[in-house]
């Protein structure tokens, strides 16, 4: 059997795989086994944030694993604490867990709210649901599906956790009656909706909803597991909207391309995890902490400039070209939404060299953060092609 064979035979059929076959990687480039090579306008979901094979990354992962590899969390380790460090210096939050996922990080937020109310208000309190806003997107768990807004996700697998409730975006009424009835503990949101179809939130109702959760003692809880990390021009998405959240949790492209999430927690949540409360085997492992701190470092001002205008140019390129309805996002977090079939669309940019992804009935770019401003506009002006084409 060959490789695809070998795949289909063996591994559980949870992804409906492209006729595509990846080998190795560099930078922004792809190449299959033919050596053809793909310009990659998605690493790996929005995981490798300076593309494949980062020599600054390699480097500190290489020789991270020939010093330590992996030791229990009841020892001290100096990658998972610089990282924390850093992570709390560039947010304001005050403390971190470290899991391995965005669903892990997203089941420690739900945690935290839960005994944060527990904490304050009592063990037998109502004050115990976690809200969040239809059409999002929080994880695969039994918890993060039931946090998660969106019924096409709830299939097969209930019965779901209870005390999870959902709201309509920018219904600002709608989101106070559930904030003042008393049993809402936290209020997890993404800046924008991923997997929901890359839709940003309002400034204005961003804002308020943060004013609200502060009024009537919710923790605000932000979802940055792909919003964050640079993605949507600022270090994380909320830095942009003007707020100070009680909680953040992020993944994805915080670890370069190794399984890396986390859960930071500002003042009013600081101290809510105590010895045996929460815990994670591989949270925070030494390897993926050194390639997660060669991540973050280089996330500069400068950078982030650049992120802004790549976005822009994408945004500027596509809206109003032949073939597209829309383009929204924020960053190099873009979605489009075209007039022909996105299946279609995402087989011919295969075809022509370029490799997208797609969030419901849209096209997503989610590309490096560095890749360079020439591949950067070779691959969209094959997608405005693409795009264009009968």
């Amino acid at each position: 059997m060959n490789i695809k064979q070998t795949d289909q035979k063996y591994i559980a059929g949870t992804y409906a795989r492209f006729d595509l076959l990846l080998t190795s990687g560099k930078g922004s480039l792809a190449f299959d086994e033919t050596g053809k090579g793909y310009i990659d306008l998605g690493t790996g979901i929005g995981v490798n944030a300076f593309g494949y094979c980062d020599e600054v990354w390699q480097q500190a992962v290489a020789k991270q694993a020939c010093m330590l590899n992996h030791t229990s969390n009841l020892y001290y380790t100096a990658p998972c604490a610089e990282l924390a460090e850093v992570l709390c210096e560039r947010t304001g939050m005050k403390k971190v867990f470290f899991g391995n996922s965005g669903a892990e990080a997203n089941e420690c937020a739900i945690k935290v709210a839960r005994k944060y109310a527990s904490d304050k208000y009592g063990e037998e309190t109502e004050k115990k649901g976690i809200l969040t806003l239809k059409n999002s997107f929080h994880g695969r768990t039994l918890a993060t599906l039931a946090a998660t807004g969106q019924d096409g996700y709830h299939k097969f697998f209930g019965p779901f956790p209870k005390g999870f409730y959902y709201v309509e975006a920018e219904d600002e009424a709608a989101l106070e009656e559930y904030l003042k009835s008393g049993k809402i503990c936290g209020f997890l949101m993404e800046m924008v909706q991923g997997e929901g179809g890359v839709i940003p939130l309002s400034e204005s109702y961003v804002q308020k909803a943060a004013a609200l959760a502060k009024e009537y003692d919710v923790l605000l809880m932000i979802d940055e597991v792909q919003t964050g990390n640079g993605r949507c021009g600022t270090l994380y998405a909320y830095q942009g909207y003007g707020i100070t959240p009680d909680v953040v949790t992020t993944a994805k492209g915080l670890g370069g391309g190794l399984p890396i999430g986390a859960c930071l927690m500002g003042e009013k949540a600081k101290d809510t995890l105590v010895p045996g409360s929460h815990g994670s085997t591989f949270g925070g492992n030494p390897i993926c902490a050194a390639g997660a701190l060669t991540i973050i470092n280089r996330i500069d001002e400068a950078l982030l400039l650049e992120i802004r205008e790549k976005g822009d140019y994408i945004e500027k390129t596509l809206l109003g070209a032949k073939g597209v309805k829309s383009v929204t996002g924020k960053g190099l977090m873009r979605g489009i939404l075209p007039e022909r079939p996105v299946a279609d669309v995402v087989k011919d940019c295969i075809a022509r060299g370029v490799l997208v992804l797609t969030a419901k009935n849209k096209i997503r770019l989610l590309p490096a953060l560095n890749i360079p401003f020439e591949q950067l506009k070779s691959a969209i002006e094959i997608l405005k092609d693409v795009l264009a084409a009968e």
